[in-house]
């Protein structure tokens, strides 16, 4: 097989980007972007490697049964939605099944213990927050849209399904402006000029803010455009400008300047009241993320009797849900600005069984072992990488009688469950939920029992 080969494929499986997965005659695994499982197809190879291969439809002979026509024309070339081309049934069994093949595979577990899916209300317009990047093609032409898969290349596209329509709407209008002055956008030539479009969206109330990321505090035309968004759209609260000068693919900067309205945005989540700036962290898909957090509340089975850690507690989002339930609330995040906005969620909701640390987990972990502070229920919620070994064993000295572990990635997640299964805790359910329809992302809640605990 070699470079524009064009080859027959029967796509039986998808890895866990969204990629089908076919195998040719003598063996050879070929992977093909936008297929779905029962397509048959025309395939044109792209590389080759020693023993895999990728390349891209050239013809559908056969159409999968899960197979729909997309409602988006670039989500092809997109790198956000690999499962536009399917239904959600068949999207929320291939991540039922993502996390069952981790598990079993990497963890050694039971398949039984992978619960039905949690499936989302809304598989368009949930996204509470949009990154839109800008920049100049070959030709000094202004382009803006959605980085391509892989790379930094932009899809020229304003309009997202996974966006509220207002973003879209301030995206098209943030466009047409940058198309009369181009010469305001970053390059190579100008390091000062306008680098993303980023917008955030309170569900409950509909506010919102345009966040402008420039290599400066002001940019030319600056009142002309805040002016005329503001005019037409009267949900705009904030408008602040986020400079980020440094010569990275970081998208925000540490400075904020407003130049209108409040320097935050006001949501609800869990019944509780939470300020969004533009450096906070809040999740993506509100009302999902309540549906998760009631899901991680069951698990930790609070009777308000408990001490409570939260590992990994960013603003305070999921530990500040369960405050009312517990006796005592301990949150512990490296991030200091998040530590603050934490303090700042307890007290705007009048929660005062909540303290904060400052601390990565191990650290804090330790430091509560060192006060004698014994958490009857730990909670973490890690980044992608998962926990560390260390932190594990920490975790298992701590000896809680239950563990929730919050996971955006089933792989790491399994691993992480079969060093606690060595370690005198047995997992008892795991419920994966979709926070991001038509994404290959897969979030799960896990809950762990130490093992001489019998009910």
């Amino acid at each position: 097989m070699t470079k524009n080969d064009i080859i027959q494929l029967h796509i039986t499986a998808m890895t866990s980007d969204g990629d089908g997965i076919g195998r040719t005659d003598d063996g050879m695994v070929v992977f093909v972007p936008n297929t779905a499982v029962g397509d048959v197809l025309r395939a044109r190879i792209l590389k080759v490697k020693k023993s895999v291969a990728y390349g891209k439809i050239e013809e559908i002979l056969t159409p999968s049964d899960d197979r729909i026509t997309p409602d988006c024309d670039v989500c092809a070339q997109c790198g956000g939605c690999v499962y536009r081309h399917i239904s959600y049934d068949a999207e929320l069994k291939l991540k039922r099944q993502k996390v069952i093949d981790a598990v079993t595979r990497i963890g050694g577990l039971s398949a039984d213990l992978v619960k039905d899916i949690i499936p989302s209300k809304n598989i368009n317009c949930y996204r509470n927050k949009a990154q839109i990047p800008v920049a100049l093609d070959q030709n000094g032409k202004p382009m803006m849209g959605f980085y391509a898969r892989h790379s930094h290349r932009i899809v020229q596209k304003q309009i997202c399904k996974l966006s509220p329509e207002i973003f879209n709407h301030v995206a098209i209008d943030f466009y047409s402006f940058i198309e009369k002055y181009p010469q305001i956008i970053y390059g190579d030539n100008n390091r000062k000029g306008i680098r993303h479009l980023y917008l955030r969206y309170a569900e409950s109330s509909g506010d919102v803010m345009v966040c402008v990321v420039a290599g400066r505090e002001d940019f030319p035309h600056s009142k002309k455009i805040f002016n005329s968004l503001l005019e037409k759209y009267p949900s705009i609260k904030s408008i602040v400008i986020n400079v980020n000068p440094e010569d990275t693919n970081v998208i925000l900067g540490k400075k904020n300047r407003l130049v209108y309205g409040s320097e935050t945005i006001t949501d609800t989540l869990c019944g509780l009241s939470f300020d969004i700036s533009p450096l906070s962290f809040y999740q993506v898909n509100r009302s999902q993320a309540e549906r998760l957090y009631e899901k991680a509340r069951e698990y930790a089975a609070l009777t308000g009797k408990e001490t409570l850690l939260d590992l990994y507690c960013g603003t305070g989002t999921i530990g500040l849900s369960m405050a009312k339930n517990c006796k005592m609330l301990i949150g512990a995040e490296i991030i200091s600005d998040a530590v603050e906005n934490a303090k700042k969620n307890a007290e705007k909701n009048g929660i005062t069984n909540a303290r904060f640390l400052c601390a990565d987990a191990a650290q804090a972990a330790e430091q509560l072992r060192a006060e004698g502070i014994q958490p009857d229920v730990i909670v973490v919620d890690p980044p992608r990488k998962g926990l560390t070994p260390d932190l594990i064993e920490t975790i298992a000295r701590m000896a809680p009688e239950r563990v929730v572990y919050v996971s955006c990635d089933p792989a790491t997640l399994a691993r992480d469950l079969k060093l606690f299964t060595g370690k005198n805790y047995s997992v008892k359910e795991i419920t994966p939920c979709d926070m991001f329809p038509r994404t290959s992302h897969c979030e799960s809640v896990c809950q762990l029992i130490r093992s001489d605990i019998k009910s």
